[in-house]
């Protein structure tokens, strides 16, 4: 999906919030959704992902700017009449109503007939696999039947948009991981368009069509999880998104799409310059902890390291080194036969390629 004029379905235009008239939470947001699109808002607390989130549900009123909703401006719309689905991490469920009241009660207040809401209550909780569930209170079911429920209610007066506000915060690891994945199938089935936020960058990942990148009230990227992952546009992204070593020094060389870079250590590395200036500007090189090489393997970029720690965690080793005097480089060694084996306090070499090399931004 790619949010063109087209299929373009929520749209924030130059949208900007304050709550004291003096400092912006949320800075000049421009962003388009697609019709059935599931675009996560990721970023740390503080960003303004929740903020921008809100103002689309209407509990929020942005303070300049317009939000439209399938080209109608919304701003002015109250909560109730935007026909907007809301799952919450606390469920927000009626405690004194069974399961089957609370999926009825959206259904009610938009004046549906009883026989109509039946069939809606009982097909929603199907979707969720909660059917045999309707007689419950929720004080009887476990989180994460809560969450279903909950889920459930969303869906069950047919939205076209759906939003979800750290909607399994409150799930054990498992469960969550579960979740993620009932989630993602039901928005392929359904073909809605779902609005996330998180600020767990594993569950952005896992799944979006697109991900937007919040810090400091902006989008610092807007992309697929492949393109943030493996193409991230300044250091920001590259820390938020996944485990990242980084090796500070200044660009020797620029060319383009390429650079050579003199780590502070002295030594000369090659990488993708992303996000570096010109000659002489500072720099930070980023690369993944999978994209390490052990050994002498043939490589553009070797340097010397000393193994300080190494955890075994299944489908790989980490090891934790000693780069260049930054005792927290990782590596992730596969855990097969061909893998070279290592032991702590061996000096090693190192080594990685110039496209998993990627120089950002020094900030």
């Amino acid at each position: 999906m790619t949010g063109s004029n087209d299929d373009r379905f929520v749209v924030f235009d130059r949208v900007q919030k304050s709550y004291d008239g003096r400092n912006l939470v949320v800075k000049d947001l421009n962003l388009e959704i697609a019709k059935g699109e599931f675009l996560t808002m990721l970023g740390p607390s503080g960003s303004g992902k929740t903020t921008c989130l809100m103002m689309l549900a209407g509990f929020e009123t942005a303070t300049h700017g317009d939000i439209l909703l399938d080209t109608q401006p919304i701003n002015n719309i109250p909560p109730y009449k935007r026909g907007i689905g809301m799952v919450f991490q606390n469920y927000a469920l009626f405690p004194h109503m069974t399961v089957g009241e609370n999926l009825a009660f959206p259904l009610s207040v938009r004046k549906i007939g009883k026989s109509e809401r039946e069939e809606k209550v009982k097909r929603a909780l199907e979707m969720v696999q909660m059917g045999d569930f309707a007689n419950r209170r929720p004080a009887q079911l476990s989180g994460g039947q809560q969450q279903r429920i909950a889920l459930a209610r969303a869906l069950v007066f047919n939205p076209e948009l759906v939003l979800m506000d750290e909607p399994l915060g409150a799930l054990d690891k498992q469960l969550r991981e579960h979740m993620q994945f009932e989630i993602k199938h039901l928005h392929e089935q359904l073909g809605i368009t779902i609005v996330y936020v998180t600020h767990d960058q594993s569950e952005a990942l896992t799944m979006s069509d697109r991900v937007a990148v919040f810090d400091d009230g902006r989008i610092q990227q807007l992309a697929t999880p492949e393109e943030l992952y493996e193409r991230p546009h300044n250091s920001f992204v590259a820390q938020f998104i996944g485990e990242n070593n980084r090796l500070m020094g200044h660009v020797d060389k620029f060319d383009g799409e390429s650079s050579v870079i003199t780590l502070d250590s002295g030594e000369k590395s090659s990488a993708l310059a992303v996000n570096c200036g010109q000659a002489g500007s500072r720099t930070m090189l980023s690369i993944r902890p999978e994209r390490i090489r052990i050994g002498d393997q043939a490589t553009e970029n070797v340097t010397n390291a000393k193994v300080l720690e190494l955890i075994y965690l299944g489908d790989h080793i980490r090891c934790r080194m000693d780069v260049h005097g930054d005792k927290q480089f990782i590596a992730k060694i596969p855990n097969s036969p061909e893998s070279q084996r290592v032991h702590v306090g061996q000096n090693i070499k190192i080594g990685w390629a110039a496209r998993d090399c990627r120089a950002l931004n020094a900030d």
